[in-house]
């Protein structure tokens, strides 16, 4: 695994801000108050326990089906605005899963909104994609997805932003890591990419990101199908019927935390 971390002093992000679609805000990982958490709330929270009670303050700028340009435009100024110590930024994902996307193109518009935040802001963490070989719903992307992170890296490289790099972190290509829409992360997935991201940082976490799950029991083909299909009939179809009718999952949809505020 590579390593990413920084040698920044590990209580000096006194405030945080995170931008980005559906994974950064937390889809996947419901709450009891009928949002979801997610991993930079998971983050959030490892980099509160580091501060005296009620001086770190938090923003989650994200918002679900989101695209680079429109991050960029909605987000990316109001971080500009907050100027946090740390800005975490993952986007590109939407715009590379839709058909005929160019991930050279993606990385150009990606590497303005970097130049553009780190000029502004104390600290950028860049973002990669995963390896989607175990993700059937996007496993013929693998080559686009890889591309793109290869970008990331690049980027990330030219403006010395710490890397949260996923490709890399194996424990989310088990199923269990994935919500049963195959698109984003259960619960423990982003519990783990919180322990990720803080270990890029530099902090001390309490469990292991990359530490192996439990095996589970074979399953026969008849149970392989049987979840295809409610698959299919629960989580496809209503998602090509938005493609078609032009609409997205995070349309009417406000960010949960847009201002900088205590936890």
């Amino acid at each position: 695994m590579a390593d990413d971390s920084r040698s920044r002093a590990k209580d000096s992000f006194g405030s945080y801000a995170a931008i980005g679609d559906s994974f950064t805000e937390g889809v996947g990982d419901p709450g009891p108050d009928s949002r979801f958490v997610g991993w930079a709330d998971r983050l959030a929270v490892l980099l509160d326990d580091r501060l005296p009670e009620h001086t770190f303050r938090y923003a989650n700028l994200a918002v679900r089906g989101r695209l680079l340009d429109q991050i960029v435009e909605e987000q990316v100024p109001r971080a500009r605005e907050l100027a946090p110590d740390l800005v975490t930024f993952c986007a590109g994902g939407n715009d590379i899963i839709r058909p005929g996307s160019d991930p050279d193109d993606v990385a150009e518009r990606f590497e303005r909104a970097v130049a553009d935040l780190a000029a502004s802001v104390g600290t950028v963490m860049v973002t990669t994609g995963f390896d989607t070989r175990g993700v059937p719903v996007l496993r013929h992307l693998r080559g686009k997805i890889a591309t793109y992170t290869a970008h990331v890296r690049a980027i990330a490289d030219r403006y010395d932003c710490p890397v949260l790099d996923l490709w890399s972190l194996k424990s989310v290509q088990d199923r269990r890591a994935w919500d049963t829409d195959r698109l984003h992360l259960s619960p423990e997935g982003h519990t783990r990419v919180a322990l990720r991201a803080a270990q890029v940082l530099g902090l001390d976490v309490p469990a292991d990101p990359d530490q192996p799950w439990p095996p589970l029991p074979p399953r026969g083909g008849y149970e392989v199908r049987r979840d295809n299909i409610q698959w299919a009939r629960e989580h496809l179809v209503p998602w090509i019927g938005r493609r078609l009718r032009g609409e997205s999952s995070g349309d009417h949809v406000e960010p949960k935390r847009p201002d900088l505020l205590p936890l």
